[in-house]
């Protein structure tokens, strides 16, 4: 089987095979719900797409069949797409369809991203609010709770009862959820989460809630130092650290359908060739990148 790099994006279409796609220097897979497909089969048997069609299956239809009853219905009845999409979403029990579909594809992507993690990689997870970021980053900590893994939230935006009421309409396994360590300090900050990780066993997963406000207080270092000092510390201790990151307001889907590390927002500067890995959010797309 070949192995994956670079590129990943799990786009669901209305194609009825898996098919790999060249694009630049990267390569894509498309992975489709098709039963008898080779591609399908090698995913049953432990690639890192192997439960998408599970997940796309509790929905009335594929992802691919809801967008197109969606494009169906705003030619019909004169309404933008956007519209359309989020009408389809609330008849699937979702309030708009940037949650449908960052619900249905995070814990499959999450799934991915942890089988590409090296010990003492920093991710971005980036996208626009509403996109699926968040989700991303607690599933991926779900995962890596599940692979008894050593999985800790540092969050400064939200509180510790709304952060578990999301893990419960994620968790699939049941007390998985309870293993995961959940810290809303308002002192979160590169030092605190340093002193916090250390002693952490290699492979231990921490994802930081979010990028741009780490130095929100003016008694905390620069944001520059503290990724800086972040980077150091999980190159040493081989804990992988993940960001959660606001994307730029400047970003326009109708110019690119996904964002990408010259979008990431910074009110302050930083160096983002300190991160080793970057995955982009957008409309229930994602690709997850290396950047070193």
């Amino acid at each position: 089987m070949q192995r994956i790099t670079g590129l990943v994006n799990l786009t669901s279409t209305g194609s009825t095979r898996a098919s790999p796609l060249l694009l630049g220097k990267y390569r894509t897979y498309r992975a489709i719900p098709s039963s008898n497909h080779p591609f399908e089969r090698r995913m049953r048997r432990g690639c890192a797409f192997g439960s998408e069609w599970r997940v796309l299956m509790k929905l009335s239809a594929p992802i691919f069949q809801l967008k197109r009853r969606a494009k169906l219905m705003a030619r019909t009845n004169n309404v933008p797409l956007h519209k359309a999409l989020d009408q389809v979403a609330h008849e699937e029990g979702f309030a708009r369809w940037s949650l449908l579909s960052s619900q249905v594809g995070a814990a499959t992507l999450s799934k991915t991203i942890l089988s590409r993690l090296d010990d003492g990689d920093l991710l971005l997870l980036a996208g626009r609010p509403g996109h699926g970021k968040t989700t991303l980053g607690l599933q991926l900590l779900l995962n890596s709770a599940s692979d008894n893994r050593k999985a800790v939230f540092f969050t400064l935006e939200s509180t510790e009862e709304q952060v578990r009421k999301h893990i419960q309409s994620l968790e699939k396994e049941p007390l998985v959820g309870g293993r995961l360590e959940i810290v809303t300090s308002d002192e979160i900050s590169a030092d605190y989460i340093i002193r916090h990780l250390s002693g952490s066993k290699r492979g231990t997963v921490a994802v930081i809630d979010y990028l741009q406000i780490l130095d929100q207080q003016r008694s905390k270092p620069v944001l520059s130092e503290q990724v800086l000092a972040l980077r150091n510390f999980a190159r040493e201790s081989g804990v992988v650290l993940g960001f959660i990151s606001q994307i730029d307001r400047s970003f326009n889907p109708e110019s690119k359908r996904l964002p990408d590390i010259r979008d990431i927002r910074l009110p302050n500067l930083v160096e983002l060739g300190l991160f080793t890995k970057a995955c982009f959010l957008h409309s229930g797309e994602a690709q997850l990148q290396d950047l070193a």
